[in-house]
């Protein structure tokens, strides 16, 4: 697969929580450089990537990050914050316990008050799948599609595992046909990059295939 294909698909990623606003632009930079989808950072830097790209890249930043267990009110609120900063994409976690608490309707009324609050914004719905069931999987696939979120998302990289190839197998063949899907976490190769996009991912969200890139572009030719 063609590697431009690929870094189009990438959400360039740094959500550490020692992330310096240099750092930040740092990204941007790369974001820019290898026409990355967007970058993905903490909403405290949304308005200063914002006003840095300039038009040049989107900038998305996380909600309920990386626990959802926040209220809904918080989350929305958050999501508005964001947004009035310049936030283009949001990707917002789900309440894991009151899903397992199977308070469905109570897990879509979220989704879909955060989807308002968007404004039009492309709106991910991260999962967590390792820490659910895959009846719980399924089930959110279809809470997901019912929402009217943009994608389902399978991690935040920051719980016990990230992406694996049987989830996004699993969310192909479980969401609607308007839903895309969101491979995250543990993408640690370009191999790895180009299996979830063949298994149906069409976003990655990963800081590693950026430099992998760049590692190859910097490698002394060999003869």
């Amino acid at each position: 697969m063609d590697i431009q294909k690929i870094l189009s698909m990438v959400d360039h990623t740094l959500l550490s929580q020692t992330a310096t606003r240099q750092e930040i632009f740092a990204l941007c930079d790369d974001g820019i450089r290898y026409h990355t989808a967007s970058v993905c950072i903490p909403p405290c830097y949304v308005k200063d990537a914002k006003e840095y790209v300039a038009g040049k890249l989107a900038i998305c930043t996380v909600i309920g990050f990386p626990n959802g267990y926040m209220t809904t009110a918080a989350k929305v609120a958050e999501t508005k914050d964001a947004v009035q900063n310049g936030a283009d994409e949001i990707d917002m976690v789900i309440n894991i316990g009151m899903l397992r608490d199977r308070r469905y309707d109570e897990v879509l009324a979220e989704i879909r008050a955060i989807k308002e609050a968007c404004g039009g914004r492309l709106l991910k719905v991260i999962i967590e799948t390792c820490l659910l069931t895959e009846e719980e999987k399924i089930k959110m696939c279809e809470i997901v599609t019912a929402a009217g979120a943009d994608y389902i998302k399978t991690s935040t990289g920051f719980s016990t595992g990230g992406a694996t190839r049987e989830d996004v197998a699993l969310f192909k063949a479980h969401v609607g046909p308007e839903v895309k899907i969101k491979a995250a976490g543990g993408i640690a190769s370009l191999q790895d990059a180009q299996d979830f996009v063949e298994l149906g991912a069409s976003r990655l969200g990963t800081s590693r295939v950026v430099k992998i890139v760049k590692q190859e572009e910097s490698a002394p030719d060999t003869y």
